[in-house]
């Protein structure tokens, strides 16, 4: 069994001790954008939510989004699974301190009961009128090409790789921004409010806002 783990840790041990008796291959990652192409070739993924729950929950949502990712696994301290809620998207948590047999239960688990993933075209996302071409950077509405800015157009698209799932302000800018960048959720309101000016009044409602909680791409909501 193959587990990535994002960490911020350069040992997987240091988070769950128990997994240095678990046969199985881990990868501990950083939790920033350019990591997460790698969930790919995961059976399981864990994510370390000991110290910052926030972070983690907005990792999950994009992860257990519509990517060829694994189960997520949480890994909590104590106290910590009293937050953790179905929109998370995670497949189960453990405790940091658990036992190896209950750590390797929990893996054994979720990879048996994991749902074969759909095979996602890497270059090419639809989402009802709207296409968007990764490779050239481009997004159309019924053949119309969309003039946008690079950052507009990362937003664009990690909205519609998650269509129908709420993103928090947090996991945006972690997702297009970066885990680094300094500026407040703001920025991602004021690209919103551009991005629905350039799809058009026919089409701007495809955005729509989940008050307190972040957006959503919703081709459901296209008229």
């Amino acid at each position: 069994m193959r587990v990535i783990m994002f960490t911020r840790e350069d040992d997987a041990t240091a988070v769950v001790p128990a997994i240095s008796f678990i046969d199985c291959q881990v990868e501990c990652l950083k939790p920033i954008p350019a990591s997460y192409a790698a969930v790919g070739g995961a059976d399981v993924v864990m994510v370390d939510a000991r110290s910052d729950l926030m972070r983690a929950r907005a990792l999950c949502q994009l992860l257990s989004g519509p990517m060829d990712c694994g189960p997520i696994i949480l890994v909590l301290q104590d106290g910590g699974a009293a937050v953790v809620q179905p929109d998370w998207g995670a497949a189960d948590f453990v405790m940091s301190q658990a036992t190896p047999a209950e750590l390797g239960a929990r893996l054994r688990l979720v990879h048996v009961r994991a749902p074969e993933s759909e095979t996602i075209p890497e270059d090419r996302i639809e989402a009802g009128d709207l296409v968007i071409d990764t490779t050239a950077y481009t997004a159309r509405i019924r053949g119309t090409l969309l003039d946008l800015t690079y950052k507009e157009f990362e937003l664009l698209k990690a909205l519609a790789l998650n269509q129908g799932r709420v993103l928090t302000r947090q996991a945006l800018l972690d997702e297009v921004w970066g885990e680094d960048y300094i500026g407040g959720s703001r920025t991602v309101d004021v690209h919103v409010r551009r991005l629905r000016a350039k799809l058009g009044t026919e089409y701007d409602h495809l955005i729509g806002t989940v008050r307190n909680v972040g957006y959503r791409l919703d081709i459901s909501e296209q008229q």
